[in-house]
């Protein structure tokens, strides 16, 4: 049986999880303000914005907040 590996090239650095899914979602929503002509945080020659987002995460520049680490807010409407 082989036995499976993290790659650090699918993982944010500040994850304690390394976490390949988060790593996934945060460069996607990276790559979409990318798309929507935000400017990056790297000078690069690629046109492509998920490639610019993927180096973005990988090096620690997107900062992110993980909404279940945090327990959930309880409104109370007013009486």
């Amino acid at each position: 049986m082989e036995k499976i590996t993290r790659s650090a090239n699918f993982a944010i650095p500040d994850d304690p999880e390394f976490s390949t899914y988060r790593f996934i979602i945060v460069a996607a929503k990276r790559a979409r303000q990318l798309q929507g002509g935000a400017r990056s945080f790297l000078p690069t020659t690629s046109r492509k914005p998920t490639v610019t987002s993927m180096e973005e995460v990988r090096r620690g520049l997107v900062k992110y907040t993980d909404v279940n680490q945090y327990p959930p807010v309880e409104i109370v409407p007013e009486t």
